[in-house]
């Protein structure tokens, strides 16, 4: 098995495109064509990973090692001595960060479950989504739309296979050197056609459109894609949603503490408040108070939270804990070595 059919699975799971601006996810070091018997998955590849490398062939972390562009590497400086590591031992360094944090299925909903939060929603909805329209003979249309929903079209919330039908006529002439499916060269065709109408989420428009036109009759399809305004909301930034009952927010933070392993989590505001509705972000969330405030949260918990940015918070009316970027990020190790020993069963998944 190549170290890419690794990555690609992961790529499926939390998407590329779902990567933050300023982000760096991705492979970092080495060569994805290798084969892959053994991974190792970190938080950071910190230097005391460095000697857990030798027969490691693919090393999954949720920080990238190269986050900025380089200038020079030195085998005598913590990255450079990390990079040729790397290379010496032949082992591909893959990360995958904000799309971790994002998609649904990652960062926040892990967070949220550890919360018991129910109907969690993203705090920032992240995802385009397009409209894809196509024109069909009606002997396909079934056809057509399945293939469509296979490939992950025509999801609305907890909806599936969701279109929209319109019968019309459809116009065409057949040039020479084509080979028409309906009508002859040279001849102008007026043709019975179905209008299907579908959503596609951005990361599935290249899959979804491919089916569709390997299902398709014509020789050439006509089809249109529309960017919507509207945003996935099975992916986003953090997680808000509710408690089963009101509590105080000092033991929901005592709780959470314990869950992630927080020893001495950082609280503003008033911790003896009764809260129900409650709103999480794993890592450098502070700044998405707001966002937590205008859906109603009462408590946020975050991993990390400059100071006037928690000050801000309070005095809006939120109560704030910060129980640190990295144990608000660990469940990202446990999670994804899970996911691989399921899915490939012959590899050797460690952590640290």
């Amino acid at each position: 098995m190549e170290r890419r059919e690794v990555t690609s699975y992961l790529d499926e799971l939390f998407p590329p495109v779902l990567a933050e601006e300023w982000d760096h996810s991705g492979l970092q070091v080495g060569d994805l064509s290798l084969p892959c018997n053994r991974i190792l998955v970190a938080l950071d590849f910190e230097l005391s990973l460095v000697d857990r490398l030798q027969g490691v062939d693919l090393l999954i972390t949720h920080h990238p090692l190269i986050f900025r562009p380089l200038q020079e590497i030195r085998p005598g400086t913590p990255l450079g001595r990390k990079i040729s590591v790397l290379l010496h031992e032949g082992t591909a360094c893959y990360a995958v960060h904000t799309p971790y944090d994002s998609a649904r299925g990652g960062m926040g909903e892990r967070l949220a479950a550890l919360l018991g939060l129910r109907g969690a929603e993203p705090l920032v909805p992240r995802g385009k989504l397009y409209k894809l329209v196509v024109f069909v003979p009606p002997d396909h249309l079934d056809k057509v739309a399945e293939a469509a929903f296979s490939a992950g079209a025509g999801k609305i919330g907890r909806y599936g296979h969701c279109s929209f039908r319109l019968e019309g006529t459809g116009t065409f002439l057949p040039e020479e050197g084509t080979r028409p499916y309906i009508g002859q060269v040279g001849k102008e065709e007026h043709v019975r056609e179905i209008r299907f109408e579908t959503i596609v989420p951005q990361e599935k428009l290249r899959a979804v459109v491919g089916a569709v036109l390997a299902a398709h009759p014509y020789e050439e399809v006509a089809y249109d894609l529309y960017p919507l305004e509207l945003r996935d909301n099975r992916h986003g930034l953090g997680r808000i949603g509710e408690l089963e009952g009101a509590v105080e927010a000092r033991e929901v933070i005592e709780r959470f503490a314990q869950a992630i392993g927080a020893k001495s989590p950082a609280v503003y505001g008033d911790e003896k408040r009764v809260v129900r509705k409650v709103a999480v972000c794993g890592g450098a969330g502070g700044k998405l108070w707001q966002e937590a405030l205008a859906k109603g949260g009462e408590l946020f918990l975050t991993g990390e939270s400059g100071y006037h940015e928690a000050l801000a918070a309070t005095e809006a009316g939120l109560t704030v804990a910060v129980l640190g970027h990295r144990e608000t990020e660990l469940v990202f190790v446990k999670h994804v070595a899970e996911l691989l020993r399921n899915r490939f069963p012959g590899i050797e998944v460690i952590t640290p």
